[in-house]
């Protein structure tokens, strides 16, 4: 079996820095400035470490370095490099890559990458296939981007890893064609969504492990949302600093506060007081700075995530800090596992209309902070705000 396996190395590199988004050499440059790290590489390897290469016979094709080959290295996976990037990374590196596997005739493809990257990885393909017809070559995205819309991406790294395992140890898996969203980031980064599909590509049929394309609120009631918002207020904390995540739900709670709001955006309020607009990961560490604080924050409908999918700004470092999580010692340590949940709820304030939860069809919320110790620790019943004075027990992860 042949696997193509790549990475954008500056996905997601503008989600912490409060710039919703990392298209372009400009943003990427605007990003690093301010302090960004480079996550890309290390959520794909969260996913690789999933590949059992003992139990299938295959040959793995990559690029040079960051684009592939410093991840599969560190795994112990066998690769042949194919392709060598030039001084100043872009997308035409990651279309070049994926040219090379349709000729290599891979039988899957594995991206790292956010919307912009699946956007690259489709254009490439109908480059080198031709016509209007989704490409016959599998893909699985591994979430790395700020924006991650798109149909081809796993839910988290760990289920793509999942995915690629199964894949690769001659499990057979359905395929069908999945939605590769167009996200404006300029109006992104204006507080306006202006999202359209811009093409399909194959991907394995798995409710659990391959996220919905986004969806709005479904048979959304205005009254809802204001009886969340109204709650919410009623019982903030004196004291205590708030965390208002992105989102038209939590914007209610904005406009009911009389407070400017950044729709896409984290806001921080303090004594029902707007302290500071728009902030970064660093900004909120130094803003809370272990003073008492509660993160609030919605779901995304149709695919349920609470964390990791335009919020990154409210990271794993930032969760740990408002709700005193610990980094385990040991992933078999009960009694830290047994003390998380509860700490954790008293931090994390999730709401949601009703029609949002059934838009999820049973499936559970999903968090994806790339620290997959948090991510565990996270898992459990939450009361889910859904109205005044009204909660509904839902799981996540």
């Amino acid at each position: 079996m042949k696997l193509g396996f790549v990475v954008n190395p500056f996905a997601g590199i503008g989600g912490p820095v409060a710039l919703k988004g990392s298209d372009g050499k400009a943003t990427v440059e605007l990003a690093l400035s301010r302090g960004a790290e480079l996550l890309a590489e290390k959520r794909a390897a969260i996913a690789m470490q999933k590949i059992s290469p003992e139990d299938c016979e295959m040959t793995i094709y990559t690029a040079e370095d960051s684009m592939g080959e410093n991840v599969l290295r560190a795994q112990g996976l066998p690769c042949e490099r194919i392709y060598k990037a030039g001084d100043s990374l872009s997308a035409t590196d990651t279309k070049n890559v994926i040219r090379l596997f349709v000729e290599k005739e891979v039988d899957l493809i594995v991206f790292a990458g956010g919307d912009g990257t699946a956007r690259d990885v489709l254009d490439a393909m109908v480059e080198v296939v031709g016509g209007d017809n989704t490409p016959a070559i599998p893909v699985i995205g591994i979430p790395a981007g700020v924006k991650i819309h798109s149909a081809v991406y796993a839910t988290t790294p760990v289920h793509a890893g999942e995915l690629i395992d199964l894949i690769l140890s001659g499990e057979a898996v359905s395929l069908h064609e999945a939605q590769v969203m167009d996200l404006d980031e300029d109006a992104f980064r204006e507080g306006r969504v202006n999202a359209r599909c811009y093409g399909y590509l194959s991907v394995p049929v798995d409710d659990t492990r391959m996220q919905l394309s986004k969806q709005g609120g479904l048979n959304h009631h205005e009254i809802a949302v204001q009886e969340i918002a109204a709650d919410i207020i009623e019982t903030m904390e004196p004291d205590v600093f708030y965390l208002i995540g992105s989102g038209s739900t939590t914007a209610e709670i904005m406009s009911q506060l009389s407070l400017p709001n950044t729709l896409l955006g984290i806001d921080i309020v303090y004594n029902q007081e707007l302290i500071a607009s728009d902030v970064d990961e660093q900004t909120i560490l130094k803003t809370i700075n272990n003073h008492p604080a509660k993160i609030v924050v919605t779901i995304i409908g149709g695919q349920g995530h609470v964390f990791g999918r335009g919020n990154q700004q409210i990271s794993a470092r930032v969760i740990r800090q408002v709700t005193g999580c610990k980094r385990l010692q040991s992933s078999t340590d009960d009694d830290a596992q047994s003390k998380a949940p509860m700490g954790i709820q008293r931090g994390i304030i999730i709401i949601a209309t009703n029609e949002k939860l059934r838009s999820l069809d049973k499936r559970p919320m999903i968090v994806d902070t790339g620290d997959v110790d948090l991510d565990e620790q996270l898992a459990g019943l939450y009361p889910v705000i859904t109205g005044y004075q009204q909660k509904t027990l839902y799981r996540l992860n």
